[in-house]
């Protein structure tokens, strides 16, 4: 057996800490950005727009409204028109002074300035995919 240096041994030491360190921190911000505008609440915005096929709109791009057992939205008027889709959990929403319950792989649309809040009542987190149309 051959010996290894104190110096080589502490270079393998630091290569390998660093690169543990760097691929997690990668791994994290590849392909989506994650913000929370409210308690409870996440949204994960997909890199890339793409083109729209669809008359009327130009671009298509996704997000995620990741929402903890009794968290809420604000409310705010939708900034665009959109496609929403419950891939899990469940999600009370009150739209326009109307209320729904939107249970797993409900789809419903949003047109741009339409008021709408959703609150989780339930105790599991739930998921709301926004398929955003941008004229």
């Amino acid at each position: 057996m051959s010996k290894i240096s104190r110096r080589f041994a502490f270079g393998i030491g630091l290569a390998a800490a660093t690169a543990a360190v760097m691929k997690p921190a990668a791994a994290q911000t590849a392909g989506y950005k994650d913000t929370t505008p409210w308690p409870g609440v996440v949204v994960r915005e997909y890199e890339g727009e793409t083109p729209s096929l669809i008359p009327g709109f130009k671009i298509v791009s996704m997000r995620d409204i990741i929402m903890q057992p009794g968290s809420k939205t604000m409310g705010p008027p939708m900034m665009n028109a959109m496609i929403c889709h419950i891939t899990e959990g469940e999600l009370r929403v009150e739209q326009e002074g109307k209320t729904f319950t939107a249970k797993k792989n409900f789809v419903w649309t949003c047109n741009k300035e339409t008021k709408e809040q959703s609150f989780n009542d339930g105790n599991v987190v739930a998921i709301m995919r926004i398929t955003d149309l941008k004229a």
